[in-house]
């Protein structure tokens, strides 16, 4: 249960310890299996797209699939607060918003579409309605917006870290500061994991490895489409602090016309949270800076000034992170069998996997 281990067999194996990868070791620990996470980085580490204070959690979403998968979401960060006393999700409501007559309107109505044939319910609130239940927002009536109680944030640090501690309860060895060189197969069932502290067996290997997972799955053959990107958040030190607290202030969606720009209420932190999705420009992870883009700072800025002028106020910071996203920004949970390695399981959570 330590960060050393001189046991080099394994029923599984998961690769990268981030937000996929710390639940995966722990649900496999905590159901009786034999377990290694392994880690390239210190625990924690902000190298990847797991780490930061929060991440959005909601029921509101394009496709009926998807708001089925959130609800077991649910359910296991539920029963991760139950077993470790530690709080990880806050609900805190989430909006939807677009403007009336563009194609914003249309992902709502697809939202409120995916919704109804969930039995989730919702309200479709007009730019009146929302003033008067958030008058944080400036918006007149070219506006619409649905507004989901169940919505909230989910502490991605803290859950990170919960899953690896209480993986270590069950008995979960876990491994940082090394990284995996390859895959190879010795017989059905029998996988050998290659790292630069040496070798390890497992029955299964796991990989959410993220930026970083078709250089471990090209030893076994395999290349998933994906699309790397340094993505950022910005915090700013509003005067309104109470203003935009968890108790006063949802999760936001704001589907514009060229992109959607996401919000959260202060967690961790001060500052109320702000981002534009996936505006990023394409990266590798040795290439990525860690540099703030200004331009996207302006835009930021700009949305605070016209629609939540409160949330306006100096730049706390903005932190980077990598996206790995496929195609078409649908997950991939797939085995490797077509090249002969069922034992061989991929997970890319494509850059929404905490909601």
């Amino acid at each position: 249960m330590s960060t050393t281990t001189t046991k080099t067999h394994y029923d599984y194996i998961v690769v990268g310890c981030g937000g996929i990868g710390s639940a995966a070791v722990y649900w496999l620990a905590k159901r009786g299996g034999d377990v290694l996470g392994i880690e390239q980085y210190k625990l924690g580490h902000d190298h990847g797209g797991s780490q930061d204070h929060s991440r959005i959690i909601r029921l509101s979403y394009f496709d009926p699939v998807y708001t089925e998968l959130a609800r077991g979401a649910y359910a296991a960060w539920e029963e991760l607060e139950r077993e470790s006393g530690i709080q990880v999700v806050y609900k805190t409501g989430s909006l939807n918003l677009a403007v009336k007559g563009t194609v914003g309107e249309k992902t709502l109505n697809e939202y409120a579409k995916a919704m109804s044939q969930q039995n989730v319910p919702y309200e479709k609130l007009s730019g009146e309605i929302l003033r008067q239940k958030y008058p944080q927002w400036t918006v007149g009536s070219d506006i619409i917006s649905l507004y989901q109680a169940d919505g909230g944030l989910v502490d991605a640090a803290q859950g990170n870290s919960t899953h690896v501690q209480m993986a270590r309860k069950h008995g979960a060895h876990i491994l940082s500061d090394v990284s995996v060189i390859r895959l190879s197969k010795i017989a059905p069932d029998h996988m050998m994991v290659h790292t630069t502290r040496g070798v390890y067996h497992c029955k299964r290997v796991i990989i959410c490895a993220g930026a970083w997972i078709n250089n471990i799955l090209g030893s076994v053959g395999v290349q998933i489409p994906v699309n790397v990107t340094q993505e950022q958040v910005t915090y700013y030190a509003t005067p309104h602090v109470r203003e935009f607290t968890k108790e006063r202030f949802p999760v936001y969606i704001f589907h514009d016309r060229q992109y959607d720009v996401y919000g959260l209420p202060s967690h961790g932190n001060s500052g109320s949270k702000i981002g534009l999705d996936a505006l990023g420009n394409p990266v590798t992870p040795s290439t990525r800076t860690y540099t703030p883009d200004k331009k996207r700072e302006k835009l930021q800025d700009e949305f605070h000034s016209k629609y939540l002028p409160k949330a306006v106020g100096p730049i706390m910071y903005t932190k980077t992170c990598l996206y790995t996203m496929t195609l078409d920004r649908n997950f991939v949970i797939d085995t490797c069998a077509r090249t002969g390695n069922k034992e061989v399981i991929v997970c890319c959570g494509a850059g929404h996997a905490y909601k």
